[in-house]
């Protein structure tokens, strides 16, 4: 007859307890299961939740007929391994953010003295094919506040399409108007923006330089809340923290500003706090002219030209000076294929500088700490290639530790996860806290989605990675800049937009495989694995259709042919 659920524990219970058996170990049981729990277990049907914790905590008749193999040692060793290493990067977001919050007090957003002459000011703005955004922002610049006979201009252009007579007509409108702007035009890109920069200062005439890419804005007030911080003989280059003009244009754009929320909030900020080495961020920020020299000016070996001078001249005696307060408007790329490859020169040219300029840290005299953090800041991407290593040893690692039990994973797993994948929440999710301390709690509406898209990037930055490892060099490719800033708008520049060829099929691939992790996990009732999984395959599904199918509606419709040019455009960095 059959019974209720209801009193199959009770039956168990009662029997349990008739047989004297309340002192006695249960021989197959996670622990001391208390009775009622190992009744419910045992009265488990044989599908389901239940018959799942039964297995997995219950039955050990298999118990001790296990042994090491090397085969298993050959999987896990490296698995583990990288997932340490992880941990490690990991821990470092923690460290981060404990910093930042530490050393707040360190952070006075008023120069503690001011010029009592206002010194002379070069601004340069470095542009490549930007015809669709050059005339917004050479109109911000010539609206900015400061004397013009202090101010010199100068628009360094490398076009090699109509941009050269946009921008030039322009330079002579604002000529015409009192303006102090000249226009300087190269036909050779040696150097690429390293060189056009390094051209410009040839002939400037200011002590301090302040540098704008294309798709920025300056507000009317930038030079003056800059400029006085120089007033400290010591400070080499200001860094001011970059806000956007199409946060809310899309999911992609809403997450690549929380991305760099996080960089120059709590990355920036506890660097800066501490007196650890932080990098100018190629654009949006001033040097002093002095510091450039002394650091051994522009050059153009490694990707991340920004990255590489700060280091040099910062390692020459010089200071930075961060100012999260002063914001400087920018626009986010609006397609993935733009979005991924500006990441991968990112995470080339970071690697690139680590293998060029770590060695000097170790050599010089600077703190123990300071090399440490420098150590963690420019080796960061080298993460993307160990997700590899993961990602191909993760079914196998799975295959091999089916029959682990409860108390291995709570002393290896849920310790690794919390270092390396939660960290990336908590890092975040602060950033956009101390932001936007109204509204931060959207943003964990967004965190899955931001962690798929790390995930999503590994296939182009791991390339990248490995790219810079090997000494193989690549070109300077330009960011395409759409002008779009709002919902609905349509984007100006479609024959700037380029697609990669092969990567999309790859991360397609890589979200099949893991799709098929997912199967599996279910087909051995290992239910709690299926949602770190699910992040895979969203992040590779996501990146590969949204590179493929981004854009082509448009192609289709104007009958305009693709660019199958691989872009590597210029960098904006992520914090991982």
């Amino acid at each position: 007859m059959a019974l209720s659920r209801l009193w199959r524990p009770a039956l168990f219970a009662a029997l349990f307890t008739r047989l004297n058996l309340a002192d006695a170990p249960l021989p197959l049981k996670l622990g001391e299961l208390p009775a009622q729990v190992a009744a419910y277990l045992t009265f488990a049907s044989p599908t389901g939740l239940r018959h799942y914790l039964k297995m997995q905590y219950q039955d050990q008749t298999f118990k001790g007929l296990y042994h090491w193999n090397l085969f298993d040692a050959a999987v896990l060793l490296p698995y583990f391994a990288v997932m340490i290493v992880l941990a490690l990067y990991g821990v470092h977001r923690y460290t981060m953010c404990y910093l930042y919050f530490k050393y707040r007090k360190n952070y006075d957003p008023n120069p503690p003295r001011h010029f009592e002459e206002l010194p002379r000011i070069t601004v340069q703005l470095p542009i490549f094919n930007e015809q669709f955004v050059i005339d917004r922002l050479i109109e911000a610049v010539c609206a900015m506040e400061y004397p013009r006979e202090k101010l010199e201009i100068q628009v360094l252009d490398d076009s090699t399409d109509e941009t050269c007579e946009v921008a030039s007509s322009i330079v002579a409108r604002y000529a015409a108007l009192g303006h102090p702007i000249a226009y300087i035009h190269r036909t050779n890109r040696h150097g690429y923006k390293a060189g056009a920069l390094d051209a410009g200062l040839n002939v400037a005439k200011g002590e301090y330089v302040a540098i704008f890419d294309a798709d920025f804005v300056p507000p009317i007030d930038w030079l003056m809340k800059v400029i006085h911080h120089f007033a400290q003989p010591e400070i080499g280059m200001v860094q001011t923290r970059w806000s956007h003009l199409n946060r809310n244009y899309s999911m992609l754009t809403q997450i690549e500003a929380i991305l760099l929320d996080g960089h120059f909030i709590l990355e920036h900020g506890a660097r800066a706090r501490t007196g650890d080495f932080f990098n100018f961020n190629g654009t949006a920020g001033m040097w002093r002219i002095q510091a450039i020299v002394d650091g051994g000016g522009w050059q153009h070996d490694t990707l991340t030209e920004d990255t590489d001078l700060s280091y040099r001249s910062q390692l020459a005696g010089w200071k930075f000076k961060y100012l999260p307060d002063v914001e400087c408007p920018s626009e986010l790329p609006i397609e993935m294929t733009a979005f991924k490859t500006q990441q991968a020169r990112w995470a080339k040219g970071l690697i690139q500088t680590s293998i060029k300029v770590l060695p000097r840290v170790f050599r010089s005299d600077v703190p123990r700490r300071i090399k440490i953090e420098a150590v963690y800041h420019l080796t960061a991407n080298l993460s993307y290639p160990l997700m590899v290593i993961m990602s191909a040893a993760l079914i196998p690692a799975m295959i091999c530790r089916f029959y682990q039990g409860w108390f291995q994973m709570l002393i290896i797993d849920v310790p690794l996860f919390t270092a390396s994948t939660f960290s990336i929440a908590v890092f975040y999710v602060m950033s956009e806290r101390e932001l936007f301390p109204n509204n931060w709690k959207k943003t964990f509406l967004y965190l899955p989605f931001l962690m798929a898209l790390g995930i999503g990037l590994t296939v182009t930055n791991t390339k990248a990675v490995m790219e810079a490892l090997f000494g193989i060099k690549s070109a300077f490719v330009r960011t395409p800049k759409y002008r779009v800033a709002k919902k609905g708008e349509k984007s100006q520049a479609a024959k700037y937009r380029k697609r990669l060829v092969l990567a999309p099929w790859i991360e397609l691939f890589l979200g099949a495989y893991f799709f098929a992790a997912i199967l599996y996990t279910f087909s051995n009732q290992n239910y709690f694995t299926a949602p770190f999984l699910i992040l895979f395959v969203i992040g590779y599904w996501y990146t590969g259709l949204m590179s493929l199918l981004q854009g082509r509606f448009e192609r289709w419709r104007t009958g305009t042919a693709a660019n199958t040019d691989e872009s590597s455009p210029k960098p904006f960095p992520v914090g991982v």
